[in-house]
């Protein structure tokens, strides 16, 4: 059982690493923030592969954890706790040169800063549609019905427009 963990595990992680990512980089304040709390991701999800129903894509279970620790991440992480998982042969993409971190251009930026000043729960609708999730899988993750999703994107997207605008 173990080795079909890590398969699905590895699987799962190539296809979704960087996605997975830049939702850390949303929740957290810089790139080394978003690193430390990516591997706290992968760490969750690795230890709860057991609990996996397999009611839902093994990615939309991903993203669900994904949120939860980034919710959890702002007041319960300190530099001082780390728990460290031993996965061998795992490989990650180079998620961590700078060049992944640093925005292409200013829009980019300030759309970022935007989304940072969101509360919680829209950042979360916010993140997974920039993701291209579509609003069933959104609906999924978040426990919300796809139609309440639709609404909340579109007023997301009002808020974040004016945001832009008055940082431009």
């Amino acid at each position: 059982m173990e080795k079909e963990h890590k398969t699905i595990f590895l699987k799962a992680l190539e296809e979704n690493q960087q996605r997975l990512f830049r939702i850390c980089l949303i929740y957290s304040k810089d790139g080394e923030d978003a690193k430390d709390l990516f591997q706290e991701v992968l760490v969750h999800i690795w230890q709860s592969m057991a609990m996996f129903k397999g009611k839902s894509s093994f990615g939309t279970w991903m993203f669900r954890i994904a949120l939860n620790v980034c919710l959890q991440f702002k007041s319960k992480h300190t530099k001082n706790q780390s728990r460290l998982i031993k996965l061998d042969s795992v490989t990650i993409a180079n998620l961590w040169s700078e060049d992944k971190i640093e925005e292409p251009n200013e829009k980019l930026k300030h759309l970022r800063k935007c989304i940072k000043n969101l509360k919680e729960g829209n950042k979360a609708i916010i993140s997974l549609y920039l993701e291209e999730l579509p609003y069933r899988e959104i609906s999924s993750i978040l426990g919300l019905t796809e139609n309440n999703v639709a609404v909340k994107i579109k007023r997301i997207k009002s808020k974040l427009l004016n945001c832009i605008n008055e940082i431009s």
